[in-house]
């Protein structure tokens, strides 16, 4: 490969560290929202079923309970976005001293 002469190398970005697209993540974070909510629509009408037919009352009430708490399980998930890339906030190097010292009208 032939460098450019006076041109300063450009980095190259491997394709393992590139992040999800946009569009990939929130698929993924609607569809494990919709899985939770199917389940949670389950464990109602299981309940209801378990309660009102068979007088399961310990099974039924189990099952309410973890109706009322997989709402809030499902939007935590949902809510869990994707991870940073690593590196992508860098430290800032101080500015030259000089620089700071001098005010604009001390430049011209």
């Amino acid at each position: 490969m032939r460098r450019r002469s006076g041109h300063p190398q450009d980095p190259v970005y491997s394709v393992t560290s590139a992040p999800e697209s946009l569009r990939d993540d929130q698929s993924e974070r609607m569809r494990r929202y919709l899985i939770s909510m199917g389940i949670r629509t389950v464990c109602f009408l299981l309940s209801v079923l378990a309660i009102v037919v068979l007088h399961w009352t310990v099974v039924g009430w189990t099952l309410v309970a973890g109706a009322v708490v997989l709402p809030y399980v499902a939007v935590v998930m949902a809510n869990a976005t994707r991870a940073r890339a690593p590196g992508t906030v860098a430290p800032v190097p101080p500015a030259d001293q000089r620089q700071i010292r001098e005010r604009p009208e001390d430049q011209r």
